[in-house]
This record gives C-alpha cells, structure tokens and sequence, in this order.
C-alpha cells in the first residue's frame, strides 16, 4: 500500500469544511453566556474534553489525509524530492509566520506598542493575505510584486514595534508559544517530511505514527526529562500532534486502497475497526494521563483520531458514496479557501470593537446565542466565497 493517486474526493474537502466551521463557532463562544459546559474547552488540567477540544485535532487529522495527495500531485508534474521538501519548508515557515504574529497579538502591550490588538490582528492579516494571495493570471505581475513587499514590510515593522507583557516584563516580539497555525505548521513539516521520505508506505508511515505517540507516552510517562528534548518536541506538542497528522495520512492511504478496487463497505469495515482500536486505546490510556488537549495526551490523541474516522466515514457514506456532495456547498468555501475563512474573524472583531457595537444580552445567552455563533460562522464562510469569487484565494 502506498501512494495515492494525485485526486480530490469530496469527503476530504467536506470534512475539511465542517472542521473548520466548527473552528469558528468555538472561537466565538467567547462571546456568549449560559452554554453548556460540553461545548467548550476544558481545563488543563481537567480530565476530559468538550467539543472545542475536538476540532483542533480534527484539523490536524485532515492536514494529514491531504498530504499525500498533494505530494503526489506534485511528482505527476515532475517535482523531486529535493522540490518537494523544499515546498514543504516553505508551507510550513508561512504558518509558523503566520502563528507567531497572531500570538504577539494576543499578549500585545498597547500603550507600549502604539496601536491596540485589534489593528494589530487586521494588518497582521492583511499582510498575509498580501503575500500569500493566489492571484488570478490575468492579474498584472508589477501590482503582485509591490502588494507583496508592501506586506513584507507591514509584517516587519509590525516585528519592530512590537512590545508585549505588562509591567516590568515588556518584551519584544517573542515565541510566548506558536500559535493554532504554528503548531499545525510544525506537525505538517514533520509528517509531511515522513510521508515524502517514505514514498508513501503505508507500513513505515504507521512505525512512524508508533515512533511519535511512543514519544507522546513517554514524555507523559516523565522519560523525557531532558531540556534539549523537551525543547524539541514541545512544538511537535510531544509528538501528539505529529502522530495526528501520520494517523490522517493511514487513513488516506487505506481508503485509496480498497478505493480502487471498488471496496467500499471493505474499506468501512476495515477504518472503522481502526477508529475502535485508537477509541479503545486511549480509553485504556485515560487513568495514566487523563484526556487533555492543553497537555497533549495520548488518549486525546487517539480518542480525538477515532472520533475523525468516524465523521469522515459519515460524510464519505453521504457524499461519495450516495452522491450527495451538493448538500455541502453552503460551507464549500470551508474547505477550499480555508485558510482565508480562519482570518476574516480577526477582520469581524476588530470592526466591531471598534464601532463600539453590541448584541444585546438575549442574543448572547443560551440556545439563542449558541444559535447566534452558528449563524456567525456560516456568515464568515459565506464573506470567504465571495472573497474566493474576487480572487482573494489564500495558498501556501
């Protein structure tokens, strides 16, 4: 079993779409009031794991899925590997980018620094979209080049003016950690890595899943207590994240397989005994470490990976198989434009604190609310396709 042919199926793209309208609705929860516990995330150092504390891994399952689809789409046009992991790097830098400016802006001292978090998110954003953008070909190489410098430059002296903390302990521009976008950036690299070196075997892919949440285990397990280590795998969140994104990539691979040869409920079976065996797996881990997606366990880490084959089986059965792709298409944008649809809240936020405007509390409460946070994220996938139809197309 090992590579997989240079395809999109729907269900990838639709799963992709869902998590990320997800993503968004428990970003937004913030702003709400009287929601039940199980929605959000949970404590560090709370066993257990509420719906916001699905979703993150759930990307990183996905970001796995894709990978060898892109990999091998990039060798059907000649790339080697030396072409490829240099595209690796260069997917992977653009997040951690991306992820360290967003995070300054998080613990952004705005008397020191001249300009509040919310200007700082919105020409953070800007900036990425400028240099990141996937122009249209008919747009004129000159207005690239200067929007892209142009945006180099917002994103340096933004590096430059920047003062975080409070009180005697302002600092400059820092890695406090890297951010939703650099973890993921991190966990891509490495598994990506993995897949290229491996050409795709399916049976070295999975010693490798084994090889990182063995280090997940043992570092939990307090074996790792060295800093050089722990200075490693920490952005790697001790492997978890890594095995995350290798977990995805078996997946493909397996669905490919019984694909091919036309197996469906084959190929059912055999991922769904899978999503069991990681189901069962971290609920016997779950007395050592607990669940814990701050901590990065290994029971969240299988857990979280059993319960991502499930609703891509789901959403396979509906879309693929029983050809109803289409009643997707509202969240279409999710999927394909995704990383545009994760920024546009920064740009929402920011214009509504600074018109002062607010919801009034009815609307912020309860079912109403949650129903509010849902329309919220719908509307903000429904601004990324237009924006998609302009030609603001983000691609790394």
């Amino acid at each position: 079993m090992s590579t997989a042919p240079a395809l999109r199926i729907s269900s990838i793209d639709i799963l992709r779409a869902l998590t990320m309208v997800l993503m968004i609705f428990v970003n937004d929860l913030w702003s709400l009031k009287d929601i039940p516990g199980w929605l959000e995330h949970t404590a560090a150092t709370e066993d257990g794991m509420g719906l916001a504390d699905a979703v993150f891994p759930a990307f990183l399952f996905i970001v796995g899925m894709s990978v060898p689809l892109a990999i091998n789409n990039r060798r059907s046009k000649g790339d080697d590997n030396g072409k490829i992991f240099l595209h690796i790097l260069e997917r992977g830098a653009a997040l951690l980018v991306m992820g360290l400016f967003l995070v300054n802006g998080e613990y952004l001292n705005a008397a020191a620094t001249g300009i509040n978090r919310s200007v700082w998110n919105v020409l953070a954003c800007l900036a990425f979209i400028g240099i990141w953008n996937s122009w249209p070909k008919s747009a004129n190489p000159w207005i690239k080049r200067i929007v892209k410098t142009v945006a180099i430059g917002i994103l340096l002296v933004l590096a430059f003016i920047c003062r975080g903390g409070e009180g005697e302990n302002v600092q400059r521009f820092s890695t406090y950690w890297w951010g939703i976008l650099g973890l993921i950036g991190w966990a891509y690299m490495v598994g990506a890595i993995v897949v290229m070196l491996s050409g795709n075997k399916t049976a070295i892919i999975a010693i490798c899943w084994a090889f990182f949440l063995g280090i997940c285990i043992a570092s939990h397990a307090g074996l790792l207590k060295n800093d050089i280590i722990e200075m490693i795998i920490g952005p790697l969140g001790v492997g978890g994240h890594v095995a995350l994104v290798l977990g995805g990539t078996i997946t493909t691979n397996i669905f490919f397989h019984y694909h091919k040869q036309q197996q469906s409920a084959k190929m059912m079976g055999v991922l769904l005994i899978m999503a069991i065996a990681l189901f069962g797996l971290g609920v016997l881990l779950r007395p050592y470490w607990g669940i814990s997606k701050i901590l990065v366990t290994p029971s969240w880490v299988l857990i979280c990976s059993a319960i991502t084959i499930v609703v891509f089986l789901l959403v396979n059965w509906i879309a693929d198989q029983h050809g109803k792709a289409g009643w997707f298409n509202f969240i279409k944008p999710a999927g394909t434009n995704t990383l545009l649809c994760y920024l546009i809240p920064y740009f929402a936020y920011a214009i509504a604190g600074a018109s002062g405007w607010s919801l009034p509390d009815w609307i912020l409460t309860g079912a109403v609310g949650l129903l509010k946070s849902l329309a919220f994220a719908l509307l903000i996938v429904g601004i990324g396709g237009l924006l998609g139809r302009l030609g603001v197309k983000l691609k790394l």
